[in-house]
């Protein structure tokens, strides 16, 4: 004969507030069925509300803002590379080609220095073209979808 240290709970009697083991749930977290009261004169638990989720205005069209996401990637490698592949080179041609660096053009100035000198218009070259870039294409892109947005707010505003 073994014997049992935790005698098996009743479940339909009343739970001792002072019992250091209170008995276990008969249901589990993810069970829908309504709790059982403690007491017969607790009126029942109200209802859970039933909340819909908050409405959110509509963003304009998902393909309007892959387009303007593709855009504004298209401009920002068009001038990245331009400005860092321009420097790139430079960087190649000063490691691996010291004599055509070295060599002097007008007066004795290397082609290096010129080289060197030449990044500065490069990168205003660069910063021209993101925008130009950005007025011809991003910019009428977000425009339209901002102006979608706003109609989109008015017309929920309304509602």
């Amino acid at each position: 004969m073994s014997y049992d240290p935790y005698p098996p709970h009743d479940s339909s009697a009343p739970h001792d507030p002072y019992d250091p083991y209170p008995p276990r749930s008969s249901h589990a977290p993810h069970d829908p069925s309504p709790p059982r009261l403690t007491y017969p004169w607790q009126p029942p638990p109200p209802p859970p509300e039933r909340r819909r989720p908050p409405r959110r205005p509509a963003l304009g069209n998902h393909r309007d803002l892959r387009v303007l996401r593709g855009a504004y990637r298209r401009q920002r490698r068009v001038a990245s590379l331009t400005a860092l592949g321009y420097f790139c080179l430079f960087l190649t041609l000063s490691a691996f080609a010291p004599p055509l660096m070295s060599s002097t053009v007008v007066a004795g100035v290397p082609t290096g220095l010129l080289l060197a000198l030449a990044q500065l218009p490069v990168t205003w070259l660069a910063i021209a073209l993101y925008e130009h870039t950005a007025r011809r294409r991003v910019d009428p892109l977000a425009d339209r979808i901002r102006k979608q947005a706003e109609l989109d707010a008015r017309r929920e505003a309304a509602r």
